[in-house]
């Protein structure tokens, strides 16, 4: 068994693929804003938006254009759970379309949820949380956060239940979230010997290293099946990644990440520019102009340049070679690029 292999309920390492949510989207209207909603002449579609929504109220809105700037056009957008049934309550996001400054205070107007068949699912309507702010003056303003996008809690009801029924299913099939053939085999393993103490055989195949296929016994009740094998406990494995996003500075290595015995030197160059021109006047009375001189000062310091011996034949020794090397985290990662290069690492190099 690997090193890195740690125990874990079914139901937190795999899926069921019928009980997967769905996307929903749809375009609606936030209305109440402070003044920081569309302008109606950069945004069009918002001014015809609010005309129609009024037209369907049975507001005439027809002669003068509006000038209002408290309202803003909003992609709405929901995640559909699974088994989710018309009546019960789900959160959504809203994002500004427009040229909104901020959504702060605003409320969303019913808004219809379509999912990809072009069914209404689901319909929103409430007040928008917003986390960012923003402030502004004459001659400063301050923003912290997104203040364009925002929640409404519990916002969205379900008007339509999906067309799949899970008591209709002859099998079930868990879908890994980490494909892993070993982790796949392991699950059947895991459901088989369980179904050979209950049901007298095996039930369980691994398919891939994402799919685990189960079928249903003759005798079993298909939910009361579901909540037993969910419960099962099964060693898990993972291969060896380091992945590294460089715009963060974030490494993260896995536990099964080996380095074979290297030598690593690094150092830095760094180079120090000053302009500081000066000033000459001419002498008094004189017919001299008055001049800059230009004075460029250049420093240059050379830093680091220390060798150490890494050697990974575990995490805690590799994190600690790269640690007396002395480098922060951006030379950490030229490092491991650099060592991958050399074929000295031992695992997959993952850049975002």
């Amino acid at each position: 068994m690997a090193a890195s292999a740690t125990s874990s309920r079914i139901k937190d390492i795999a899926s069921l693929q019928s009980g997967r949510e769905n996307q929903l989207i749809g375009y609606g209207l936030v209305v109440g804003l402070q003044g920081s909603g569309d302008s109606l002449r950069s945004s069009p579609f918002t001014d015809q938006s609010m005309r129609a929504m009024l037209q369907n109220l049975g507001i005439s809105t027809q002669g003068g254009q509006s000038a209002a700037k408290n309202v803003a056009a909003v992609m709405v957008t929901a995640n559909l759970p699974s088994f989710a049934s018309p009546g019960s309550r789900i959160d959504v996001s809203v994002s500004s379309l427009g040229d909104a400054t901020s959504l702060r205070g605003g409320t969303l107007v019913m808004t219809s949820l379509t999912g990809a068949d072009g069914q209404i699912y689901a319909v929103a309507q409430g007040s928008v949380i917003v986390s960012g702010f923003n402030a502004q003056g004459a001659a400063a303003s301050v923003t912290e956060g997104v203040t364009t996008a925002g929640r409404v809690p519990g916002g969205a009801i379900i008007e339509r239940e999906l067309p799949s029924k899970f008591k209709d299913s002859v099998n079930l099939v868990f879908q890994l979230r980490n494909p892993d053939f070993s982790t796949s085999v392991r699950i059947a393993d895991a459901v088989n010997a369980f179904a050979r103490r209950t049901f007298g055989d095996a039930i369980a195949e691994a398919r891939d290293s994402q799919e685990v296929v189960v079928q249903k016994p003759r005798t079993a009740d298909l939910t009361r099946l579901m909540a037993d094998l969910e419960n099962l406990i099964v060693m898990t494995d993972s291969p060896a990644k380091v992945v590294i996003n460089e715009r963060t500075g974030t490494i993260v290595i896995g536990a099964d990440v080996r380095v074979s015995k290297v030598a690593v030197s690094y150092g830095t160059l760094t180079v120090q520019v000053t302009e500081s021109p000066q000033v000459v006047q001419p002498e008094a009375f004189s017919y001299g102009e008055t001049a800059i001189q230009p004075q460029t000062d250049i420093q240059a310091q050379k830093t680091g340049g220390k060798i150490a011996v890494i050697e990974g034949p575990d995490l805690k020794t590799l994190v600690a070679g790269l640690n007396n090397i002395g480098v922060k985290p951006d030379g950490i990662i030229s490092i491991l690029q650099a060592i991958k290069s050399a074929g000295a690492l031992q695992a997959e190099l993952v850049l975002q």
